[in-house]
């Protein structure tokens, strides 16, 4: 199962505002040994989230949505996942109560519309206002605020997915290769061999380049599991050193 990300807003995509969620969810599934696969920022444009929620409820993927699920005009959020679930919107009445609970005396038709769901969704408690989001069939729909989506992302993880945990922690490691072979076109041989005989790691190249556009170093290494990933290390080096290239170890 992959998990993605959908990050709404326009003050996002017209960079008034900065995003704060990619890097988080990636932390949070990271210290859970599970990584993010894809990540869509989107406006608020209700046909094109509807689009792209069609197309990952069709996945299977677990995502994460942040943003647009208030009750002002350019929320469409909810709106737009009713439309890809081909469902109406609802009052659900585990929302109502948490925000009935949040604002006693001062409850009103507006704040309401706050729990008002796609028919058929179960909520996600917010422990910073009670103001809860939803979740239908892996998808996660949260507040775009990073103090209440955050801890909300962190509940769901725990609470749906801790059997996909990997208790076994995830280790990277890397060389710099310098020298006249060390570019990423010459040593394909020998990452496709890694990658083939290493199935479970994450082989990533990076090569490095100076503003005069001059090449610095590549970047060589895996991630995964603490003795495979010192298996295919160990590989590498010896390979590399038999072709007379320069390495160093990548500062952590």
């Amino acid at each position: 199962m992959s998990f993605g990300a959908i990050i709404i807003g326009d003050e996002i995509l017209s960079g008034k505002r900065a995003d704060r969620h990619f890097v988080r969810l990636a932390e949070l599934l990271a210290v859970r040994g599970l990584r993010l696969s894809w990540v869509e920022y989107l406006g608020d444009e209700r046909a094109r989230i509807a689009a792209t929620l069609r197309r990952s409820l069709a996945a299977g993927d677990v995502v994460f949505s942040f943003g647009g699920i208030g009750n002002t005009p350019d929320d469409q959020t909810r709106q737009a996942a009713a439309e890809a679930l081909g469902v109406e919107l609802v009052l659900h009445a585990d929302a109502e109560r948490e925000i009935r609970a949040r604002f006693g005396d001062q409850i009103n038709d507006v704040r309401l519309l706050l729990g008002t769901f796609p028919r058929g969704v179960e909520i996600i408690p917010n422990p910073f206002n009670r103001i809860p989001g939803f979740r239908v069939r892996d998808h996660h729909f949260v507040p775009g605020f990073p103090q209440m989506a955050h801890p909300m992302v962190e509940w769901a993880l725990d609470t749906f997915y801790s059997d996909r945990f990997h208790h076994q922690p995830s280790v990277e490691k890397a060389f710099l290769l310098t020298g006249a072979n060390s570019y990423e076109s010459a040593l394909l041989d020998l990452m496709e061999e890694i990658v083939a005989d290493f199935p479970s790691l994450r082989l990533f190249s990076l090569p490095s380049m100076s503003d005069d556009g001059q090449r610095r170093h590549l970047e060589l290494g895996v991630e995964g599991e603490q003795a495979l990933v010192d298996q295919a290390m160990d590989r590498i080096r010896q390979e590399v050193e038999r072709r007379g290239i320069s390495w160093q170890w990548r500062p952590s």
